[in-house]
């Protein structure tokens, strides 16, 4: 087992392309709203690739070193989970000497790329589910899907396999062999084309045989090439050794958010629950964790902390603290709010004068910390309640003194650092929601 060393410095930033910001609107598709209009499931603002290239200052200055991008290639949403042709760049996001641009210009700052691997289900354009529909049985590709009967139908229920009930999303069959090589010549195609790693998109609906294919595959070509898997639950399943380096942590953000945001578990449960769930990673395996507040599935941070800022930094300050690589979603930062799916996705607002800067000077702070801290990147990790309100996630390496950040979402507190870090004593006041870091060096 072997997971990336980078990780234990990486700061990821997650961009939804279509929403992040629109460089050249010659390749817009019919019917774009103007940017900043609300969000539906089906309207598109025209964000592209050359949007991203030119906001990469901004991404470096928030203090990311990569990139997690949503679906880029051939699709009909605006989301693009329903691709058309994964060997081609959706041509409203850009070319491929566009794609190619992007990977050298994030490369020459030091950014790793990472993409998302929809190999569960496609779109109903997909050119192969298109050739079965029209050709039925006699299709070649008949059975890269599961057809129950002809002729093929979507309404009102699909008479074919799909991805939870939507008809535009059809299941692949991963047991067909020519399927797999399909999905296998895909992570090959774009590694070879620069990215540094695959996100697996609902990995758990397809059997962990051909994962473990999938992970052969990206790891001859490079050990130091990502592989995180979406994992709403438990995430030792794919910490074996031989499918991901880590999952989307989606159980740390229920704990860090349920202690910032909804006060329904207190300090000393927040400590147990991100104790266990340390424990509970195979050793090695901690670094590899993708460590996330919200993304394109949730409700911005800030929304869900009903727009208080002061309690959103204390999430943000529990996120960087923690051993695996945090990682900011787009506008997140900024301030930008909504709801989950579609208000989640609006469109970034690159107007500076709109921007939360306390959130955002807050968030660079805590990346900065991090990235002089040589504990917070890559020491060990324990979670102590000094209290009911008030939380400290210590870091320790050999060779260097333990860091340790403390978090008070209360009025205010006492406590000696003796009760954080051993060895020392002093004591310690804390005002309202506060943090403070303690000990440590570089």
């Amino acid at each position: 087992m072997t997971v990336p060393d980078w990780l234990a410095d990486a700061v990821f930033y997650q961009i939804f392309p279509e929403r992040f910001a629109n460089a050249d609107p010659s390749i817009d598709p019919d019917g774009v709203v103007p940017w900043g209009s609300t969000p539906t499931p089906d309207n598109f603002f025209g964000g592209d690739l050359q949007g991203i290239i030119d906001h990469l200052d901004h991404i470096t200055s928030v203090g990311a070193n990569a990139l997690y991008l949503t679906p880029i290639f051939e699709a009909d949403t605006n989301h693009r989970y329903d691709a058309k042709d994964y060997f081609a760049i959706d041509h409203c996001l850009g070319t491929l000497d566009t794609f190619r641009r992007l990977i050298d210009e994030c490369h020459a700052r030091g950014i790793r790329v990472v993409l998302d691997a929809v190999l569960n289900h496609c779109g109903d354009g997909h050119w192969a589910f298109a050739d079965v529909v029209e050709n039925e049985a006699a299709s070649p590709y008949v059975n890269w899907f599961s057809v129950e009967g002809f002729p093929v139908t979507s309404h009102p229920t699909p008479n074919y396999r799909t991805c939870s009930g939507c008809y535009y999303l059809p299941k692949w069959n991963a047991y067909n062999p020519e399927v797999r090589q399909h999905h296998l010549d895909v992570a090959r195609h774009w590694i070879d084309e620069g990215i540094d790693g695959w996100r697996l998109d609902v990995p758990y609906f397809i059997n962990h045989t051909f994962w473990r294919e999938f992970r052969k595959t990206v790891k001859a070509k490079g050990d130091d090439l990502y592989i995180v898997a979406e994992e709403w639950r438990e995430p030792e399943q794919w910490l074996t050794g031989d499918t991901a380096d880590g999952t989307m942590n989606y159980t740390a953000r229920d704990l860090i958010l349920g202690f910032t945001a909804d006060r329904a578990i207190e300090g000393h449960e927040l400590a147990r629950g991100l104790n266990e769930l340390y424990e509970a990673i195979p050793t090695g395996y901690q670094r590899g964790m993708l460590n996330l507040l919200g993304s394109h599935d949730t409700e911005r941070v800030l929304t869900r902390h009903a727009g208080d800022v002061e309690r959103s930094l204390l999430a943000y300050a529990l996120l960087f603290s923690l051993e695996g690589a945090p990682m900011v979603y787009y506008g997140d930062e900024v301030g930008l709010t909504g709801d989950n799916d579609p208000g989640c996705r609006g469109s970034m607002p690159w107007d500076e004068e709109s921007w939360n800067r306390e959130l955002l000077d807050g968030i660079r702070r805590f990346a900065l910390e991090r990235a002089r801290s040589h504990p917070l990147r890559r020491g060990d990790q324990r979670v102590v309640a000094l209290d009911a309100e008030t939380v400290a996630i210590v870091r320790s390496v050999e060779g260097h003194p333990a860091t340790a950040v403390v978090v008070h979402r209360g009025g205010g507190t006492h406590f000696d650092t003796a009760d954080v870090l051993d060895g020392s004593s002093g004591p310690i006041t804390l005002g309202p929601r506060s943090t403070l870091v303690i000990g440590g060096g570089s």
